[in-house]
């Protein structure tokens, strides 16, 4: 039997509440479905106001709109990220600033941030790669210093802490002024596409809510706080119908099921994995110690491209569908055109020789133990060649 790389997860209830939707009389956005899951998240990890969006894209876009960001200012972000994390901010005109990924894990290297300040950097945007965080203490400090914006790319980073100096824990999102999260359906939860934006700052809730609304003060329309609504802003039609809500809510109410048997699979993963990781033969993940981990993904360090291509395809061959990632941006067509080529080795690094495995709810245990095996089969079969 074949084992796929992803495969979407139904709790059950999403037809359920999709028809509740439907009886409503309402189904464009912003109804008493999309009300509800904001609700969710901001009382349970106390959001201080969150919009649901049709796609972490269209949340990361209402950042730079909310942030003003116009040509010529700078933002800094990590190149190993995906093109959406970039484009939200080149689409106001910026100059994005990528920085190299850390020797021992994916995200950005916090510690070549400031070096890379000018006096035209308006914007830090950590990704939280694979649900980990990024050293969130080290990047808010750098942030107040030089008086600038953080946005969390937390699009992997659903139900992931971080853990500061003091021990307390911090849900991923909460950190920076402001946030953004996928429900992709390649996330933990899901809504086939949908996102969701995070406000922090006090400052950014009422212009957010306009640009959420096209432009518009409808929201306040709709409680009654306008006579009518008017074009009061730019803003775009960023918020989701109440039929991908409806899905979005089945997920949430079994959120932490999920999260349980994510981190199972994942835990197995690394388990059978060891081995090959103390032969160094494989590098496996890191959580660092001020990280929880979401179990969003598993992923292996080979030592080559050619050696990651090698063993995708013999995976393949088993039966088995495995990935690979990014592609560093600054290594982009795109990129080099503006800005010419740039070298960036850790990132590179990460380019050619990370593999993601399987990973999904429905992903049994037995499973997790084929592929595993299957990979030490490609490493003991290349080693007697």
């Amino acid at each position: 039997m074949n084992i796929p790389f992803c495969k979407p997860y139904y709790s059950g209830n999403e037809i359920k509440y999709i028809k509740k939707a439907m009886r409503s009389g309402k189904l464009s956005g912003n109804g008493k479905i999309t009300q509800k899951c904001q609700e969710i998240f901001e009382n349970k990890y106390q959001f201080k106001k969150c919009f649901l969006t049709t796609s972490c894209t269209d949340a990361l876009e209402m950042s730079a709109l909310l942030l003003e960001i116009r040509p010529g200012d700078e933002v800094i972000m990590p190149s190993y990220t995906f093109v959406s994390t970039a484009n939200a901010f080149t689409l106001r005109g910026a100059k994005i600033v990528f920085i190299d990924s850390r020797a021992d894990y994916p995200g950005i290297d916090e510690s070549k941030i400031e070096e890379s300040i000018t006096p035209k950097t308006r914007a830090i945007v950590p990704v939280h790669y694979a649900g980990i965080a990024c050293d969130m203490d080290k990047i808010m400090a750098i942030a107040k210093k030089h008086s600038l914006y953080v946005v969390e790319d937390a699009a992997q980073a659903i139900d992931s802490y971080y853990i500061g100096k003091s021990g307390f824990k911090r849900p991923l999102g909460g950190i920076g002024h402001l946030a953004a999260f996928s429900f992709h359906d390649t996330k933990n939860i899901i809504a086939g596409e949908g996102g969701l934006l995070v406000i922090n700052d006090d400052r950014y809730i009422k212009s957010a809510e306009i640009i959420w609304e096209k432009g518009t003060n409808r929201a306040a329309f709709w409680r009654g706080e306008v006579d009518k609504y008017h074009w009061v802003d730019i803003g775009s039609s960023f918020l989701p119908s109440e039929i991908t809500a409806a899905f979005l809510l089945a997920q949430l109410e079994i959120l932490e099921e999920i999260q349980e048997r994510r981190k199972k699979i994942w835990s197995c993963y690394d388990e059978n994995l060891q081995n090959l990781e103390r032969k160094n033969i494989i590098r496996l993940p890191i959580i660092p110690k001020y990280a929880t981990n979401n179990a969003h993904m598993y992923y292996i360090i080979c030592r080559d491209v050619s050696e990651r291509g090698a063993l995708i395809a013999y995976l393949k061959r088993n039966g088995i569908l495995s990935v690979f990632h990014y592609d560093g941006l600054h290594q982009s067509e795109y990129y080099k055109k503006i800005q010419g080529c740039r070298e960036l080795p850790f990132c590179e690094k990460y380019s050619d020789c990370l593999l993601r495995l399987p990973m999904f709810y429905e992903l049994k245990l037995r499973d997790v133990e084929r592929v595993s095996k299957q990979i030490s089969r490609f490493y003991d079969s290349n080693r007697k060649k």
